[in-house]
C-alpha cells in the first residue's frame, strides 16, 4: 500500500503479489437512489409543525393585527356617531336626506357580501382592506344616523354598556375552557328565531307600535350577537374545536366589529331615549 492512495494487496496463483488501486463505487444516479423508498429519509415532524398555523408566534401576529384594525374601525365609527349626535347641523342635514342612508345600506351590503362569500378579493391586497375601508364607512354611517335620533346622553350611555359587555365577553372568550365554537348549531336556531320575529315585527308595528314588542326583539338581538362575539373572539383565538386561518384577518375583523355596532345599536333600542 502507497501512501495517499488505497490499494489492495491479493496474491495469484504463482504466489507472487500485485497491488491494484482501489477505485470508489460511482454514486447512484437519482432514479436508483429514490427506488423503493416510500418514506422521507429524514424526520420532518417538526419542521412541518413549526410552519404550520398553529404556530403561537404567527397566531400571535394574527390575533394583533385583527385587533389593530378593529380598533382603527372602532375609532372611525365613534367619531361618525360623535358628529351625527353633536352637530346639530349634520344631524339636520342626514335626518332630511334618507337617500344617503339606503345608499349606504346598498354599498354596505354589496360590501359584506364580497368579504363573506368571495375569498379572492378578501385575501388579495390591498383590495381587502380598500373593501374593508368602504364597508366601515357605510356602516360607520349608518349607525351614525340611527344614533341621531336618540339625545346625547342615550348615545354615550349605550357606548359605555356595549363598550364594558364587548370587553367582559372577549375576556371571557379568552380565559374559559368552554368552547363556544361548538354551539354553531345553537347559534343557528337563534338566528332562525330572530329572522321570524323579525318578519312578524315587520308586518305587526307599521299598523301598530307595540314598545315592549320591540324592547324584546331588541334584548334577543342584544343577546344573539353577544354570543356571536364569544364565538368570533375563539375562532380568532384557534384552541378551540373550530378556528380561523390566520389568512382570514379581514374576514375576522369584520366580523367582530360587525358584532360590536350590532350590540351598540340593540342597546341603544333598549336603554336609549328618542329626542324630542
Amino acid at each position: 500500500m502507497t501512501q495517499g492512495k488505497l490499494s489492495l494487496s491479493n496474491k495469484d496463483n504463482n504466489g507472487s503479489t500485485s497491488e491494484q488501486a482501489f477505485v470508489p463505487p460511482s454514486p447512484p444516479i437519482y432514479e436508483e437512489s429514490i427506488a423503493g423508498i416510500s418514506a422521507p429519509c429524514y424526520d420532518d415532524v417538526e419542521m412541518l409543525t413549526e410552519f404550520t398555523w398553529d404556530d403561537h408566534n404567527i397566531r400571535r401576529v394574527f390575533i394583533r393585527k385583527v385587533y389593530t384594525i378593529l380598533l382603527v374601525q372602532l375609532l372611525v365609527t365613534v367619531a361618525i356617531v360623535a358628529l351625527f349626535t353633536f352637530c346639530d347641523p349634520v344631524r339636520d342635514y342626514i335626518q332630511t336626506n334618507p337617500g344617503w342612508y339606503w345608499a349606504s345600506y346598498a354599498v354596505f351590503f354589496v360590501t359584506y357580501l364580497t368579504l363573506s362569500c368571495c375569498s379572492a378579493p378578501r385575501r388579495q391586497f390591498p383590495w381587502n382592506l380598500i373593501l374593508l375601508t368602504i364597508f366601515t364607512l357605510s356602516l360607520s354611517y349608518m349607525t351614525g344616523m340611527l344614533s341621531s335620533y336618540y339625545n346625547t346622553k342615550s348615545v354615550v350611555m349605550c357606548l359605555g354598556i356595549a363598550a364594558a359587555v364587548c370587553l367582559v365577553v372577549t375576556i371571557f372568550s379568552f380565559q374559559t375552557k368552554f368552547d363556544v365554537t361548538s354551539c354553531h348549531g345553537m347559534l343557528f336556531m337563534f338566528c332562525l328565531v330572530m329572522f321570524i320575529s323579525g318578519l312578524v315585527l315587520a308586518v305587526v308595528l307599521p299598523f301598530q307600535y307595540v314598545p315592549w314588542l320591540d324592547a324584546i326583539y331588541a334584548s334577543l338581538g342584544a343577546i344573539l350577537f353577544t354570543m356571536f362575539l364569544a364565538f368570533d373572539t375563539q375562532l380568532l383565538m384557534g384552541n378551540k374545536r373550530y378556528t380561523m386561518s390566520p389568512e382570514e384577518y379581514v374576514f375576522a375583523t369584520l366580523s367582530i366589529y360587525l358584532d360590536i355596532v350590532y350590540i351598540f345599536s340593540f342597546f341603544l333600542q333598549i336603554f336609549g331615549a328618542k329626542r324630542d
